[in-house]
């Protein structure tokens, strides 16, 4: 009786599974108009604020046992094979593969898209600005270790434009092709994955002699447990996946909110404005005093929210002169944040106006 039940309960799934097929086919045939719409009005591929507004919407009216993460992950990796049908575009990220900037751009390019695995940040901008790829992804802030600076330069030496934000929560995995965690003799992993997981190492191998090795990636330490007997590697989880090693345990760092802020860089895309944006910046001080203090004051006449402020070194001359990185909420064509800019354009550059996600 249990048998027929479940096979029964698996028509079920199987008939429903017909009909999202259908359904998904279909989305894809209108996809497909899309694209060529596009293309002949050359209108830009990947819109993140009319994929939020999407996911938005389906989860606001939406009753069934769905959480927003998963609605989330499911129509991402629709999109993502959407923009494949519309037009194929290479992502350039951080390398190496399996590192969490590739996490990070598979989140939102899905796995079907092609990457470009790059050895720096200099190298994802380069690969963008010829046209060697249509979008980059780099690290621009943890919430643990503070801002990559790299990414703030480059982006004022750079014409290229922030597209969208991505904040990735950053899980390690412990994995191994032991079955026990008494057969580990040596642990591989990032130097900071060492730091960021102290309790998870001290409460699981006090007292044995265990081996710490630290590699440049946590790509290579899942390559290294996966040939290695009597290993491990602390790794993100798609290094576990691409390599093939079994996740003994997950989440084992110690903050659960260790945030890493991800962007999104293209060549030339402005995105239209949604319900909830952001906008980036960098300003420029003159030898005026109180020039910074006139621009930010300016900024809260306006009622424009500033929620970063970071300085950076000028890097030109032989006085210390200083830039700054700032993300106000709204968007760049939102008629009080246009007042500002055009009154301060000759100390501003615009960097991106985009879906706030953090």
């Amino acid at each position: 009786m249990q048998d027929n039940s479940l096979d029964d309960l698996r028509k079920k799934i199987d008939d429903i599974d017909n009909q999202l097929i259908e359904v998904l086919n279909a989305r894809m045939a209108i996809i497909k108009e899309v694209g060529a719409l596009k293309k002949s009005n050359r209108t830009a591929v990947y819109r993140p604020e009319r994929e939020k507004s999407i996911i938005d919407r389906l989860y606001k009216n939406h009753r069934g046992l769905l959480s927003r993460t998963a609605i989330e992950a499911i129509f991402m990796e629709i999109f993502a094979i959407s923009r494949n049908f519309e037009l194929p575009e290479l992502v350039a990220y951080l390398g190496p593969e399996g590192s969490f900037t590739h996490q990070a751009a598979e989140s939102r390019f899905g796995a079907m898209s092609k990457y470009l695995a790059l050895d720096s940040i200099q190298s994802v901008f380069e690969a963008v600005d010829t046209e060697r790829a249509r979008f980059g992804v780099v690290p621009l802030e943890n919430n643990q270790e503070g801002v990559v600076s790299e990414t703030i330069d480059l982006l004022g030496l750079t014409d290229l434009h922030i597209t969208a934000e991505i904040p990735l929560p950053i899980h390690f995995a412990f994995a191994t092709r032991c079955e026990n965690l008494q057969d580990i003799k040596k642990i591989y992993s990032k130097d900071i994955g060492f730091m960021q997981c102290k309790k998870f190492l001290n409460e699981s191998f006090n007292g044995s002699k265990i081996e710490y090795i630290p590699v440049n990636s946590t790509s290579k330490a899942a390559k290294i447990a996966l040939r290695e007997d009597g290993s491990a590697a602390m790794c993100s989880h798609i290094a576990a996946r691409m390599h093939r090693v079994p996740i003994m345990f997950d989440n084992i760092e110690d903050s659960t909110d260790n945030f890493t802020r991800f962007l999104i860089i293209s060549k030339d895309i402005k995105n239209q404005q949604s319900e909830n944006d952001k906008t980036s910046l960098l300003a420029k001080t003159s030898d005026k005093p109180g020039s910074l203090m006139m621009l930010l004051q300016d900024f809260y006449n306006a009622g424009i929210n500033m929620s970063k402020l970071e300085s950076r070194p000028a890097k030109k001359g032989k006085t210390f002169k200083y830039y700054f990185y700032i993300d106000i909420d709204g968007h760049i064509d939102d008629e009080h944040i246009a007042r500002v800019f055009e009154k301060h354009k000759k100390d501003i550059k615009w960097l991106g106006s985009y879906a706030k996600m953090c």
